[in-house]
């Protein structure tokens, strides 16, 4: 019995090994000069504060990828949370040009926060510092509203 427990745990020791060659990648590309929201146009300090503790690491190219996340399967949940978050908003790509789909984001950003879909509550069990407060949240709803209309 003990010999086959043996080779269970190497098998399962193994293949956890193994699940390490698949790791998804892990970029970050380059904020193009411009283009990101708290370099060219920032809002008060304080709501650029929020959004840098609360969003940035899953909606712009500033993520910070703990060591967790090199880790298989942890990797692949993280890289394709991170990827979703870029591709719904990106504050990396903030649309200056267009004052319009930036009132737009804002608006969004306001509805998500607000209804608390936003952070993820997975997101926020692993970053406290992105746990928002129920006054950081009506200040971010009310000014992303302002910026909104």
């Amino acid at each position: 019995m003990r010999r086959w427990l043996k080779w269970i745990v190497a098998a399962l020791a193994v293949g956890f090994a193994a699940l390490q060659l698949t790791n998804s990648p892990h970029t970050n590309p380059p904020t193009v000069a411009g283009h990101d929201l708290l370099a060219t146009n920032p809002p008060p300090p304080e709501i650029s504060a929020l959004l840098k503790a609360a969003c940035y690491n899953c909606h712009s190219y500033e993520t910070e990828w703990p060591w967790y996340s090199h880790i298989a399967p942890f990797s692949w949940r993280i890289t394709v949370d991170v990827n979703n978050g870029r591709d719904a908003l990106n504050f990396s790509e903030w649309p200056h040009d267009h004052p319009s789909w930036g009132r737009k984001r804002w608006r969004h950003i306001a509805d998500r926060v607000e209804d608390k879909e936003m952070p993820l509550p997975i997101y926020t069990l692993l970053h406290p510092s992105a746990r928002l407060t129920d006054a950081q949240r009506a200040e971010l709803v009310q000014w992303a509203k302002k910026a909104g209309e």
